[in-house]
């Protein structure tokens, strides 16, 4: 039955990946990895996270199934740390909350619910947007399309282009937008561009599917907030993907959540047992481990803060490596500059950097990064900027 069967290519960021680990090169450095590293190249796990864990282990009686929709605990702080207190507690059963394997699960069964609510629907992505975007949404049946984003000469938003482009979307689409530090060009939209975007899905009718990978990797917890919240509060219905993966440091533990907000709580509760029934014809239910871990730390006052604190630790880190590096850069060469780099929110962002330069630092230093350019800024430190830093100006200057 399998002979017949061909080797597909390696996912192009996991595919890098491999032919780093493969490289013999010892002074070799890995800028396109997807995961948050410390300055020793660990990716740690938070304190308040462990401690969280013990706690939960130390308590735990038995490892029954978890109800279907997931651990009732985590969803409920989940979606109070998404839409905020008062606004979570405003929409009550309007909000209906599932748990995921991963932000990958709740992008998944995201699309399944749409495609039960309308076969064939056009989910339109920015461009560029997240390359795995594509399978996730494409294989559950869904149509993809782009709309205008990212303008490489100006290394930012082209937000003229993306509003017309939007307004151009036909009436009943699905947009996909990044909550927050888009990848991978780690170029934001402000609050006052949210608030025109929403103002363009109201007018249009269109239906707004908001990745949330990275809340909290920006300007803050509530900051990053900011597009879901007002979303949520302007339109009729909204379907959000959140990951615990980055901000809670748990990605081996694949945890997640899918949450759909409609007009009220009956649309809700139907729209829920179609991700439920998405759901068990797939995984059937979700990890408890994870979701258990958030959702006991999220309700300890204590151990929430502690966590706040670490992660504001881990964006300000990434935030004075990116200013180092774009300072770096433009001192040491005058081919480009690299001041829109500082200006990136979150793990990613684009160098903007010829293709034959890419592949050289590549084959001739051992510096991955992708062919778009894309660099994890957590994959910096201060003792390989400097090297960075030279090599880049070397293949440029060149």
């Amino acid at each position: 039955m399998f002979g017949k069967l061909e080797t597909l290519p390696a996912d192009p960021i996991l595919g890098l990946n491999q032919t780093f680990q493969q490289d013999s090169n010892p002074d070799k450095i890995n800028l396109s990895i997807g995961v948050y590293q410390n300055a020793h190249g660990v990716t740690p796990i938070f304190t308040a996270v462990k401690k969280a864990e013990a706690q939960l282990i130390d308590a735990q009686e038995t490892k029954s199934y978890a109800p279907q929709a997931g651990d009732p605990l985590f969803l409920q702080h989940m979606t109070q740390l998404l839409l905020g207190d008062s606004l979570s507690a405003q929409l009550g059963d309007r909000v209906g909350a599932v748990m995921t394997p991963g932000g990958c699960g709740a992008l998944r069964m995201g699309a399944e619910l749409l495609m039960h609510a309308r076969e064939g629907a056009t989910v339109w992505v920015s461009d560029p947007t997240w390359a795995n975007h594509f399978p996730l949404l494409q294989s559950a049946g869904l149509k993809l399309e782009k709309y205008a984003y990212y303008s490489p000469e100006t290394h930012a938003v082209d937000f003229s282009k993306m509003l017309s482009s939007l307004q151009a979307i036909p009436i009943g689409d699905v947009v996909l937008l990044h909550g927050c530090c888009h990848n991978p060009t780690g170029a934001d939209i402000t609050p006052e561009q949210w608030d025109q975007v929403i103002s363009v899905l109201a007018e249009r009718q269109l239906t707004p599917f908001i990745d949330v990978a990275y809340q909290g990797f920006g300007d803050g917890l509530n900051e990053d907030a900011y597009g879901v919240r007002e979303a949520v509060k302007r339109l009729p219905e909204v379907l959000i993907a959140s990951s615990c993966s980055k901000n809670f440091g748990l990605y081996r533990e694949r945890i997640g959540a899918v949450m759909v907000i409609t007009p009220d709580s009956k649309t809700t509760a139907a729209a829920k047992s179609h991700i439920l029934t998405a759901a068990r014809s797939s995984y059937s239910m979700s990890p408890y481990h994870g979701g258990g871990i958030v959702g006991h730390l999220l309700s300890d006052p204590a151990l929430t803060q502690e966590w706040r604190s670490e992660l504001e630790q881990v964006r300000a880190r990434m935030n004075r490596l990116r200013g180092e590096l774009a300072d770096g850069l433009n001192q040491s060469q005058t081919v480009k500059d690299f001041s829109f780099v500082a200006q990136s929110k979150g793990m990613f962002c684009y160098l903007g950097i010829p293709l034959d330069a890419v592949r050289a630092l590549r084959s001739e230093f051992g510096i991955y990064l992708l062919d778009s350019t894309r660099i994890n800024v957590a994959g910096l430190s201060t003792e390989n900027l400097p090297v960075i830093i030279d090599r880049v100006s070397k293949v440029l200057q060149r």
